[in-house]
């Protein structure tokens, strides 16, 4: 029976037509379903993965279309680390319109052995080449393309699991004080103290810039409509309004000069009493009154001198 098998198979080989992607496709059975196989990893499945098994299971009029799936082993090994495990990705599947049956534990490189334990006709996938496990950058599907049981699909543009990890790494930081605010732990989240009192500084920050912002819309609106009111052009407003700020800020600043005048005044005024009641002190204890030539400089608008000599 083996032997009658593989020689059937080398007829279908020579009985195959070319297609449009230079590889040829042989002509699909008549007399029941098409079994059309798609596989994949199908982490964080999305609408991409669901367009490419649309287009799989509408191959043919009638099709049963099988899905595999690598386990994480496989896929750790040749790809690299998934979000979601096999039995979360095996389930995502299962609940796919598309799909009418899931095979876990899927090859990364399909053999003649697996087509025919699976009784599949076809195997359906986009054409780009995907590097099987020989490292010497074959394509995984080349065999299948030979034997012309390879179906294309399209990829679907703008989407790809990667593109949702690099979303997610892009805006990290707001993704960890939104599972914060949600009750989330920082151990949880794998974020230390520092980084997390760092996080709710900089969102508290934000949000105050946006707040700000938002007030600032409403401020420009007000004017807009308060000068439409007045019948004045919003020219003519912005004018007025630079002269008024002007204006507040000369007398803000004569305020201060007049008010900085004052203080030095009052601490002048506290030193020289200081000093005049330690010299009364000195008078009072007999001490000789050594003031020879001594000044005292008291500041006011107009700054004034004054001097005192001991009568000899």
């Amino acid at each position: 029976m083996e032997g009658e098998e593989h020689k059937n198979n080398n007829i279908k080989v020579e009985k195959k037509k070319s297609s449009n992607c230079g590889y040829p496709v042989n002509d699909p059975p008549t007399d029941r379903p098409v079994r059309v196989y798609a596989d994949g990893i199908y982490d964080l499945f999305h609408f991409g993965h669901a367009r490419s098994l649309e287009q799989a299971k509408k191959s043919f009029p009638n099709t049963y279309l099988l899905v595999g799936c690598c386990n994480d082993e496989v896929t750790h090994k040749y790809k690299g680390k998934t979000v979601m495990t096999d039995k979360e990705r095996y389930e995502s599947l299962r609940h796919c319109r598309w799909v009418d049956e899931v095979i876990p534990d899927a090859p990364w490189v399909v053999t003649i052995d697996f087509l025919d334990q699976h009784q599949i006709d076809f195997v359906a996938h986009d054409s780009l080449p995907y590097a099987d496990t020989s490292g010497a950058g074959k394509d995984v599907y080349e065999f299948v393309k030979s034997i012309g049981r390879f179906k294309e699909t399209k990829r679907t543009e703008g989407i790809s699991t990667s593109d949702l990890i690099m979303r997610i790494v892009k805006d990290y930081n707001e993704y960890v004080m939104r599972n914060l605010d949600r009750g989330y732990s920082r151990k949880e989240l794998g974020v230390s103290y520092v980084k997390e009192k760092r996080l709710r500084v900089n969102m508290g920050l934000k949000k105050l810039r946006e707040k700000v912002k938002k007030q600032q819309e409403i401020v420009g609106e007000t004017i807009q409509t308060v000068a439409k009111t007045a019948g004045m052009r919003r020219n003519i407003w912005v004018e007025n309004a630079d002269r008024m700020v002007a204006g507040f800020l000369e007398m803000f600043e004569e305020g201060c000069h007049k008010m900085g005048t004052a203080i030095r005044d009052r601490i002048q005024e506290q030193l020289m009493a200081k000093a005049n009641m330690k010299g009364l002190v000195y008078d009072d204890n007999g001490e000789e009154d050594n003031d020879d030539d001594e000044y005292y400089y008291y500041e006011d608008s107009t700054e004034e001198e004054y001097s005192e000599e001991d009568d000899e």
